[in-house]
C-alpha cells in the first residue's frame, strides 16, 4: 500500500458527491446517530461495485455499452426522486434523541441506494485501484481486497465525520425556518446537479 493510494483515496472520499450529501442532510435532519448509520450504509453500497470489480463485471460494463447506461440512467433518475424529495419536504426539523425505529433501515436503504446507483463508483474500482496491485504473482485478489477495505474504513470515517459536524450544527439551524428551507433548497439543487453531471458525462 503506497502513499499515492492512500492520499489519492482521500481526496476522492472527501470530496463531496452524492454520499456526503445525503450524510450531511441526515445529520441535519436525525441527528448524530443517524448520521452514523448513514455512513454505514454509504460505505455497504461500495460493496457490489467491489465485487463487480474483483469477478470482472465492471469490465463488461464500460464494454458493454446498454449495461452501462442502464445503469446510469437508474443513477440519475434516483437523484432526482432525492432531490424532488427534499425539496418538497417541509417538515419541522426537531432535536429529539433519535427519530423512530423504522428510520434505521430506511436511512441505510437509502444510503446504499446512493452508492449502488452510482456508475462511477464501479469504474472507480476498475480505473483506479488495478493500478496499484501487482500485475504478477497470485495474490491479486488479496491485493485488492486490502485496498477495498482501506478505501471503505475510509469512506466511513470522513463520511461519519461529515455526518457528526452536521449533527453538531442542528440546534442552531432548527431554530431557524428560513435557514432550514435554504438547506434543503441547496441539497435538492445539489441532487440535481450531481444527477445532471451523470446524465451529461460520456
Amino acid at each position: 500500500m503506497t502513499t499515492a493510494f492512500l492520499l489519492t483515496s482521500l481526496v476522492i472520499v472527501a470530496t463531496p458527491g452524492t454520499g456526503v450529501l445525503y450524510t450531511v442532510a441526515t445529520g441535519l435532519g436525525r441527528g448524530g446517530r443517524a448520521s452514523v448509520v448513514a455512513a454505514f450504509g454509504c460505505t455497504l453500497g461500495i460493496v457490489p461495485h467491489l465485487l463487480a470489480a474483483i469477478t470482472g463485471t465492471a469490465a463488461l460494463l464500460r464494454a458493454g455499452g446498454v449495461a452501462f447506461e442502464v445503469l446510469r440512467i437508474l443513477g440519475v433518475g434516483y437523484l432526482l426522486v432525492m432531490a424532488w424529495t427534499t425539496w418538497r419536504d417541509t417538515s419541522r426539523l426537531g432535536v429529539e434523541p433519535e427519530a423512530a425505529p423504522r428510520s434505521a433501515a430506511r436511512i441505510v436503504l437509502s444510503a446504499v441506494l446512493v452508492n449502488l446507483l452510482n456508475p462511477k463508483l464501479t469504474l472507480f474500482f476498475f480505473a483506479f485501484l488495478p493500478q496499484f496491485v501487482p500485475r504478477d504473482g497470485s495474490g491479486q485478489v488479496t491485493s485488492m481486497l486490502a485496498l477495498s477495505a482501506v478505501f471503505m474504513a475510509m469512506t466511513f470515517a470522513v463520511f461519519a465525520g461529515y455526518g457528526l459536524f452536521a449533527a453538531t450544527m442542528r440546534r442552531h439551524v432548527v431554530e431557524r425556518p428560513r435557514v432550514v428551507t435554504r438547506i434543503r433548497r441547496v441539497f435538492a439543487a445539489s441532487f440535481v446537479a450531481l444527477g445532471a453531471r451523470l446524465a451529461l458525462d460520456r
